[in-house]
């Protein structure tokens, strides 16, 4: 099994993936677990002393002003835990759990957080056993960290509430603790704040949700193709000198994309024949220009989780010149912003693919294809309530793309005063990547039928291996009516598995 070593910088989106998805093993360097001490020392040195700093031997927040006297440390350290593990609503994924805790251990791991090793040490042996702490849909405001679902990871630390076995079968966090051979850690001093001020939960679905849209993106540029290709399109605008004299990075690589599938297509091309028409419409047109502006976004917002993961995100910190000082670096400000700007990029492009779908099912704008892809037209409603269900998604998907960042609800007797909304942003992308994908399997299974009703007329080798590909993944080409929904889903698979750029790769070669 894969194995990710944590040290005290240099963890990777990859790595996040590997922890994740993938069910890597965890390590701490020795460097790590040197730093590690090091700030626990300056911690303790402070804790001894009896002048109040905040987070060590202070309570916490609105409730700063209390200095906490030594033998009440420790169970203010467990009682913030408790506390604070206040999530409520339907469970998060395992995943995004995993990401969470991962993250979490590589900010306490880069010493600046004051927790001892032996901590750090229990966060790596709860992954590698397999145990995923319960935590809720709500609880986080982006501030102060994602403070609840933090809070229940926490818990399961101290071997209480409750969390997922490898099995996943939920039960007493203390017993699947026990069962693993691992104790239960007893917090000291900053420990439990430690565990729960970081911009982690957001920060592990942004990194997942780049992923996922760098492969849906590439996708999308090649189901335009084929619509293009069904609705006899021109490949012309595709040329590299047009998209050079408006440099948008994204814009040019889509286009490349589009132009690469449909190489050596018989059906485009014949916007002149029959019906003449001077130029696409615009979802077919300005498909380069959408997408590549969405492609561009992905770019920006991989900058911004790039520098997250290289940040060490806690109030206060450790400095290495042995100072304890407080700071804002908490607020999910910059990682709320860039999910957002996800989601209105994902409506976007889940909106232009409908309305290529939309123009391949109506016989009026479909250059000679039937209605509705159907067989038989009025006997067969063909693929008109697939469209719907696409029209449904989309209209979700700009709901979606209200952004969670431009609100802010005062918490804690008004010292929170200014909140990011954050993890909600990272909730509500993880719906809309889901959505797109589905908009763009139906993209898919509208385009190949299109496609293979265009007889006497052979379309790109790409083209042709992605229909090929879909066929052989389970989901039917044209005919008579039929229980629709099983084709829908596996299309949505074929598409969610990355199988449509694996088909046309071999072909085509590396898509930008």
């Amino acid at each position: 099994m894969h194995t990710v070593v944590v040290g005290t910088s240099g963890v990777t989106a990859s790595d996040v993936l590997a922890v994740a998805r993938g069910g890597a093993r965890i390590e701490l360097s020795e460097e790590a677990v040197a730093a590690l001490a090091a700030a626990r020392g300056i911690v303790d040195a402070l804790a001894a002393k009896p002048e109040p700093v905040y987070g060590v031997s202070t309570g916490f927040g609105a409730l700063a002003t209390r200095h906490i006297s030594p033998e009440l440390r420790a169970q203010l350290q467990r009682n913030i835990v408790r506390s604070h593990a206040a999530g409520m609503g339907p469970r998060v994924e395992r995943e995004v759990v995993r990401a969470l805790m991962f993250l979490r251990l590589k900010t306490v791991c880069s010493g600046h957080t004051g927790v001892r090793p032996e901590v750090a040490q229990t966060m790596a042996d709860v992954l590698n056993a397999g145990i995923v702490p319960v935590v809720h849909e709500y609880g986080s405001l982006g501030c102060s960290g994602d403070l609840a679902p933090l809070s229940h990871c926490a818990l399961t630390l101290m071997g209480e509430g409750d969390a997922e076995g490898p099995d996943g079968v939920v039960r007493p966090a203390g017993e699947l603790l026990a069962e693993h051979g691992i104790a239960p850690v007893e917090l000291r001093e900053k420990e439990g704040l430690a565990l729960l001020n970081g911009t982690d939960g957001m920060l592990g679905m942004l990194v997942m949700a780049l992923a996922d849209l760098e492969t849906l993106y590439k996708s999308a540029d090649v189901t335009a193709a084929l619509s293009l290709e069904a609705l006899l399109g021109t490949d012309k605008v595709l040329a590299p000198e047009l998209h050079a004299i408006r440099p948008h990075p994204g814009q040019g690589a889509s286009a490349a994309n589009m132009l690469a599938v449909l190489k050596g297509s018989e059906l485009t091309g014949h916007h002149q024949d029959d019906a003449p028409r001077v130029q696409d419409a615009y979802s077919v047109r300005c498909a380069p220009q959408v997408a590549g502006a969405g492609r561009d976004t992905l770019a920006h917002a991989r900058t911004v989780a790039e520098r997250e993961l290289a940040s060490a995100v806690d109030n206060p910190v450790v400095l290495r010149d042995g100072r304890v000082e407080s700071n804002g670096n908490f607020h999910g400000a910059p990682v709320a912003y860039v999910l957002d700007f996800l989601a209105i990029a994902a409506a976007d492009l889940g909106s232009i693919a409908e309305r290529r779908t939309d123009r391949l099912l109506d016989k009026n704008r479909s250059h000679g294809l039937p209605p509705f892809l159907a067989d038989d037209a009025g006997v067969d409603s063909g693929l008109m309530i697939a469209q719907y269900t696409q029209a449904a998604l989309v209209s979700e998907m700009k709901r979606l793309a209200v952004p969670a960042s431009a609100d802010s609800i005062p918490s804690s007797a008004m010292q929170e005063d200014h909140v990011s909304m954050g993890w909600s942003a990272a909730r509500k992308l993880r719906t809309a990547v889901d959505n797109l994908t589905r908009i763009v399997a139906i993209e898919l299974y509208a385009a190949t039928r299109a496609i293979e009703l265009r007889t006497g007329l052979v379309p790109a080798p790409a083209s042709q291996a992605v229909i090929d590909a879909v066929r052989a993944a389970g989901v039917q080409g044209p005919g008579p009516d039929r229980f629709l929904s099983p084709d829908l889903a596996a299309a949505d698979a074929f598409v969610r598995g990355g199988h449509v750029v694996a088909a046309v790769e071999p072909v085509t070669g590396p898509l930008a």
